[in-house]
C-alpha cells in the first residue's frame, strides 16, 4: 500500500502513466481476460452461475390504423407451470402497452416503474405520452443494469406520429420494425408473420366485412323486436359488434396464429391467447382472445369400489424397538 500511495503522489509517475493511455489506440475485438479466472474458480470448487431458462411467446404488428400486441399466458418455474393465466401485456400509458418476456418480477417492476414516470411526465407537460419517449426510458433503465434485469419487451402504441412498434432487449438495444416477436416461442411466431404479414393490413377487408356485419345485425334486431326481446337488444349489439369485428380483423387473426404457433411448438408457452388492439380511438384489451389449450372432459369416472383390488397377503415385521424417557418433555398443543 505504501508503494501504491507513493506512486499516486509522485507527479512524474502520474505523467508517464497518463501519456501512453491517452495516445494508445484501444484494442478491438473480444476480450478473454476472465477465462483463466473462471477456470481457477471452477478448479477451487465454485460452481459457475447457470443461465435462467424462460418461456414465453410475445409479438406485435403494425397495421393501417394502429398496433396489435399478442401474448400467451403461461408462467413457468423451470419445468413447472406456475401460472396458467398470467397477464403478460402491461399498461404503460393510455395509448401505449407493452408485452414482457423473461423473469415475471422484472417485467412487472420495469413496466410499473416506467408507467409511473410517464404519468408524472404527462401531468407536468399536459401532453399525451409518445411511444419513443417510453422506448427511451425503458432502454436506458435496462442498459443501466447491463442485462441483469431479465426483461425482454415488445412496446407498441399510437401517438401524434402514428403507430409505432419496438422490441427492447434486456441489455438495452432496440429495434423498430413493422412486426416483431420475442421469447422462447419467437421463432415459430416469426415464421407465421413472415408468411402472412403484408403492409396496410385490413385496408379493404374491414370495410367489406363491416357491411356484412351491419346487414346481419339489422336482420337479427328486426326479429328481436318482432318477438318482444327488446331488453336483450343492447347486449346483442355489443356482442355482435365484438364477434364480427374480430372475426373480420385479419390482423388479429395473424397475431392469434403467431401466438398459437408458439403455444403448440414451445414447451415454455401455453394456455390462452391475449390480444391488445391500440388505435387512435382507444385501446381494446381482450383477455382471453382465445383459449388455445382447452382442457378436455373425462369420458368415464375413474373411481373404484373398495375391494376392487384384492389384498392377497399382509405381513408386519418389527425390525427394532427402543423407548427413551426424558424429563424435559414438551406437552403437545391441540
Amino acid at each position: 500500500l505504501d508503494r501504491v500511495f507513493r506512486r499516486i503522489q509522485d507527479p512524474t509517475h502520474r505523467s508517464t502513466m497518463a501519456a501512453p493511455s491517452a495516445n494508445t489506440r484501444p484494442r478491438g475485438g473480444f476480450v478473454f481476460e476472465n477465462v483463466a479466472r473462471n477456470e481457477n474458480l471452477t478448479g477451487m470448487g465454485y460452481k459457475m452461475p447457470l443461465s435462467t431458462k424462460t418461456g414465453t411467446t410475445i409479438c406485435g404488428i403494425v397495421f393501417k390504423d394502429g398496433v396489435i400486441l399478442g401474448a400467451d399466458t403461461r408462467a413457468t418455474e423451470g419445468p413447472i407451470v406456475a401460472d396458467k393465466n398470467c397477464a403478460k401485456i402491461h399498461y404503460i400509458a393510455p395509448n401505449i402497452y407493452c408485452c414482457g418476456a423473461g423473469t415475471a418480477a422484472d417485467t412487472e417492476n420495469t413496466t410499473n416503474n416506467i408507467s409511473s414516470q410517464l404519468e408524472l411526465h404527462r401531468l407536468r407537460t399536459d401532453r399525451d405520452s409518445r411511444v419513443a419517449t417510453a422506448c427511451r426510458m425503458l432502454k436506458q433503465m435496462l442498459y443501466k443494469y447491463q442485462g441483469h434485469v431479465s426483461a425482454a419487451l415488445v412496446l407498441g402504441g399510437v401517438d401524434i406520429n402514428g403507430p409505432a412498434l419496438y422490441s427492447i432487449y434486456p441489455h438495452g438495444s432496440v429495434d423498430k420494425l413493422p412486426y416483431v416477436t420475442m421469447g422462447s416461442g419467437s421463432l415459430a411466431a416469426m415464421g407465421v408473420f413472415e408468411d402472412g404479414f403484408k403492409p396496410d393490413m385490413d385496408k379493404e377487408e374491414v370495410s367489406v366485412f363491416s357491411r356484412v356485419r351491419d346487414s346481419i345485425a339489422v336482420t337479427c334486431m328486426f326479429f328481436m323486436y318482432t318477438f318482444a326481446l327488446v331488453p336483450f337488444v343492447s347486449t346483442f349489439e355489443c356482442y355482435a359488434d365484438r364477434v364480427f369485428y374480430h372475426l373480420c380483423f385479419e390482423g388479429c387473426k395473424l397475431v392469434r396464429d403467431a401466438i398459437a404457433a408458439g403455444i403448440f411448438n414451445d414447451l415454455g408457452s401455453g394456455s390462452n391467447v391475449d390480444i391488445c388492439i391500440i388505435t387512435k380511438d382507444g385501446v381494446e384489451y381482450i383477455r382471453p382472445y382465445e383459449i388455445a389449450n382447452l382442457k378436455g372432459e373425462r369420458a368415464n369416472k375413474y373411481t373404484y369400489k373398495r375391494g376392487t383390488t384384492a389384498v392377497t397377503k399382509v405381513s408386519v415385521e418389527v425390525l427394532s424397538e427402543s423407548v427413551v424417557a426424558t424429563d424435559d418433555a414438551i406437552p403437545m398443543e391441540q
